[in-house]
C-alpha cells in the first residue's frame, strides 16, 4: 500500500473514531467502517467482522469483549426516534483489535 493510501485511510479512520468519556476507550461503529473500507453492502462486511471475531477467539482473546452489539437512535418521518441497527444487532469495533487478528 502507498504512503498516501495510507495517510487517507488513517485520517479517514480518525474522523470516525469513537470515544468514551472518562477513559482511553476508542472504538468504531460497523457501519461507519463498512463506508470507509467501501463496502457496499453490509452482509458482505459482516463476512470480515465474523472472521476478525473468529480469529479473536482463535488466538484466546473473547470475542464478545471486543465486538459489542449497539443500536443507535435515528429519527424516522414522523420524528420519532427508533433504534437503528449497527450490526448484526450492532456492534462497537476495537478497530486496532481487528487488524490484529485480520493479519
Amino acid at each position: 500500500m502507498d504512503k498516501n493510501t495510507l495517510i487517507r485511510l488513517t485520517n479517514s479512520f480518525d474522523a470516525i473514531v469513537q470515544h468514551i468519556s472518562d477513559s482511553d476507550i476508542e472504538f468504531w461503529y460497523a457501519r461507519d467502517l463498512q463506508e470507509i473500507l467501501a463496502y457496499t453492502e453490509w452482509r458482505n462486511f459482516l463476512k470480515v467482522v465474523g472472521k476478525a471475531k473468529e480469529a479473536a477467539e482463535n488466538s484466546g482473546a473473547i470475542a464478545q469483549n471486543h465486538f459489542v452489539d449497539v443500536n443507535k437512535m435515528v429519527k424516522i418521518g414522523s420524528g420519532v426516534e427508533r433504534p437503528k441497527s449497527q450490526g448484526v444487532s450492532g456492534m462497537l469495533i476495537p478497530w486496532k483489535s481487528m487488524l490484529r487478528w485480520c493479519r
